[in-house]
């Protein structure tokens, strides 16, 4: 028997009885891709996890809607206050100010709102 025949013989017998008993090829360390269906299932735990995040996130968010709200009825109090001062033919910057102060916050608190 040659050499090469020897060697062709070995490599053949290696691939078919020594590596498929190897645990780097047996069937204990391969892994099978998961279906569709296996990867929608959730662990209960993290989906537990997950709606105790949302609770907080909503009392986190009620509470800023609270503190909003609080600063949007003291710069219109100030505002009507403002108004009050001047007369009907002079409008003062701070008027524009507080207007404006008062724009961005109420639309904070719809974007806030929207989010719920």
């Amino acid at each position: 028997m040659t050499k090469a025949i020897r060697n062709l013989l070995f490599m053949i017998a290696l691939t078919v009885f020594i590596l498929p008993a190897t645990p780097a090829f047996g069937q204990g360390n391969m892994q099978i891709p998961q279906g569709p269906q296996q990867q929608q299932k959730e662990d209960p735990f993290s989906a537990e996890q997950k709606r105790e995040i949302a609770k907080q996130q909503n009392v986190q968010r009620q509470e800023e809607l609270r503190k909003d709200t609080d600063k949007l009825l003291e710069l219109a109090t100030e505002l009507k206050q403002y108004v009050d001062k001047n007369n009907e033919n002079v409008l003062s910057m701070n008027v524009m100010k507080k207007a404006e102060q008062i724009e961005k916050l109420a639309k904070s608190v719809r974007e806030k709102m929207k989010g719920q």
